[in-house]
């Protein structure tokens, strides 16, 4: 019998290490970070200081909170890694930072980014279909960015290629306010992994 869920100490933000075109992201950034810094949970996230990744994390130093950085050798020139947070770990591959996030997380948002943010989202999603984990997963959707992932993903379920619980696991998030609400509850327990199960 799993254990009853406990607030949620650890979150792991996926954001690009651009800051886009749009002032509007960074500003959310910064907003995520202070909320972060306020509610006293810990930044987990890709350990550089450029683009939203550095603002978030910036942000929640600022507000006297925690921050862990893992980020791959080969990344640390051109994302510069980040010294000034409280903790930064360099990692021998990007396989190797995504799984230490992961281990030291205990739920995930994604903002604004790249293919490297969509990568990260979709794995964490399919780990959580695979039972390798049971934290809550969400994108922080403020502007509409996560529109065209979100309907492809409600268009998959009409295809037939996802079960609605599935698609589920995807909490949309439209505001800062509204993180806490969607990802406010860990599961203390270890999940077992389930490997034996139909994907779709």
């Amino acid at each position: 019998m799993s254990a009853a869920p406990t607030r949620i100490r650890s979150l792991c933000v996926y954001c690009g290490s651009s800051t886009g075109r749009d002032p509007a992201h960074a500003e959310v950034a910064r907003e995520v970070g202070a909320l972060l810094a306020a509610e006293g949970i810990r930044l987990v996230y890709g350990g550089g200081n450029v683009g939203l990744m550095g603002i978030v994390a910036d942000a929640v130093m600022a507000g006297g909170g925690e921050v862990l950085g893992v980020i791959p050798v080969g990344l640390f020139e051109t994302e510069q890694g980040h010294r000034g947070i409280t903790e930064l770990i360099e990692v021998g591959s990007m396989h190797e930072r995504k799984a230490r996030m992961a281990a030291e997380a205990e739920g995930f948002l994604a903002l604004p980014g790249g293919l490297g943010t969509l990568e990260e989202l979709a794995e964490i999603l399919t780990w959580a279909q695979l039972g390798i984990h049971a934290h809550p997963v969400g994108v922080l959707n403020t502007d509409g960015f996560w529109d065209p992932i979100l309907q492809f993903l409600d268009g998959a379920v009409a295809a037939g290629f996802m079960r609605p619980a599935n698609r589920a696991l995807l909490r949309e998030i439209t505001t800062v306010d509204g993180i806490l609400g969607a990802l406010g509850a860990a599961t203390a327990a270890p999940v077992t992994p389930n490997l034996d199960i139909d994907q779709s």
